[in-house]
């Protein structure tokens, strides 16, 4: 292999973008997204999914663009774009079908497309080689090949980077699964695994994300049965998690556009296979239930002390998880919705998500500052959001009213003591 290969990253989002620019340290790489307004911020030095840090991103030689003329002719394209599913929770394949065009458009004789996006067994070569083809004129697995490296960042995650993970990989032939380790391996000091071929390497990327989403459903089900018993499962879990091989999972809403996601594709492709996946589906039921299951009980305890409607609650926190801005396929949306239908006033703050995006997306408007309306007869720490969690007795206190109700989802505030008459709820 070539020292330096010309390599194009299309979609430059919370993957895309810290691959891109670990890739351009070694070699020639151009990004291309779609949105030119984002393309836009890259180019000075802003990331809006906050995964690549002003200095690193002017510092790079990644060119970044939103022309796919500039992406013609290069030796490998990387596709690192969303795999959403619709209303119905099946698979949507708009996304990386509208990648695999705009790559056979691009691409010459000789090319390697690597997909990374999160995918059932099956789709790069059944749907998207045929798309390639169809795009290109040109001949899979004679005229180009494909491969497959499954993503494993973990937003705001600033341990497990590209540069810290293996990289599994696969290709269409060995040369190509071995030239794929290469350049990968340029990134880690050569941490990867050469998957058995593409459709193993498919596989164990969705069912890692499958795995959590089940252990989670299991804390979250468990977590419903000690409520009702009157035992806190953040209490059980401090106990639990001193035997060695405990797996420390934690409950609460389970959204974002992976684990909240991907077990549905692979529900999807075991149906179409003939096999109902009762354990997949089941996880996603429990999972999906958790914001109203929360919403029920914060209402009933508001009830219980004379709010039955029209309290005024402050949610903290809207992103799908902790320390990021990403606010796909959030769950904090859903609970607040559960809670207006109860007839309560909310008021929401997120400490890192961009208040255009809660506006555009879910019509949530997000308030300047935590105690701008306060009191509240309310507050739920739904996120927990460093700044959160750094929230003192006296912070805390400032945000209520008396005999309040503090609905700790997270656990975040169980060791500050409450003013006298206020109520804790957490799970």
């Amino acid at each position: 292999m070539e020292a330096t290969q010309r390599i194009a990253v299309i979609g430059l989002g919370y993957v895309g973008l810290p691959l891109a620019v670990a890739l351009a340290r070694r070699h020639d790489v151009t990004g291309f997204d779609i949105n030119a307004s984002h393309v836009t911020a890259i180019r000075a030095g802003h990331d809006r999914a906050r995964e690549v840090d002003f200095e690193t991103l002017k510092q790079s030689t990644l060119k970044a663009t939103s022309d796919s003329q500039d992406i013609a002719g290069f030796d490998i394209y990387i596709v690192a774009v969303p795999t959403p599913v619709d209303i119905a929770n099946r698979p949507d394949l708009g996304p990386v079908l509208a990648a695999s065009r705009t790559v056979g458009k691009a691409m010459a004789k000789g090319a390697i497309v690597v997909f990374e996006s999160t995918v059932y067994p099956g789709v790069t070569e059944e749907i998207c080689g045929p798309a390639l083809e169809r795009a290109s004129g040109l001949v899979c697995g004679r005229d180009f090949f494909l491969g497959y490296s499954p993503e494993r960042i973990n937003p705001g995650d600033r341990e497990h980077t590209v540069e810290r993970i293996t990289k599994v990989v696969a290709g269409q032939t060995p040369a190509v699964a071995k030239k794929l380790a290469e350049i990968y391996g340029s990134l880690n000091g050569g941490n990867t695994f050469i998957a058995h071929d593409i459709k193993t390497a498919e596989a164990a990327k969705v069912i890692e994300n499958a795995q959590r989403d089940i252990n989670i459903a299991f804390i979250n089900e468990v977590t419903m049965i000690f409520h009702r018993l009157g035992i806190s499962m953040h209490q059980v879990l401090a106990a639990a998690r001193t035997k060695w091989n405990f797996l420390p999972f934690s409950p609460g809403l389970v959204g974002g556009h992976c684990i909240g996601v991907d077990p549905f594709w692979l529900a999807d492709r075991a149906q179409q296979v003939g096999h109902h996946p009762d354990v997949i589906l089941a996880g996603r039921r429990i999972n999906d239930s958790m914001a109203a299951y929360i919403a029920t009980a914060i209402a009933r305890m508001l009830a219980e002390a004379g709010c039955g409607g029209g309290a005024r609650i402050l949610v903290l926190g809207l992103t799908f998880k902790e320390n990021v801005p990403d606010l796909r396929n959030s769950k904090v949306v859903d609970l607040i919705k559960d809670l207006r239908t109860w007839g309560h006033d909310i008021d929401v703050h997120d400490a890192l998500a961009e208040a255009d995006d809660a506006s555009r997306h879910y019509g949530i408007e997000l308030l300047p500052s935590i105690e701008k309306n306060a009191p509240y007869d309310a507050v739920i720490g739904a996120v927990a959001h460093d700044s959160y969690r750094a929230l003192d007795a006296a912070g805390l206190a400032r945000l209520l009213k008396p005999r309040a109700l503090v609905a700790d989802i997270k656990g975040m505030w169980s060791h500050l003591p409450l003013p006298e008459g206020c109520r804790r709820f957490q799970l």
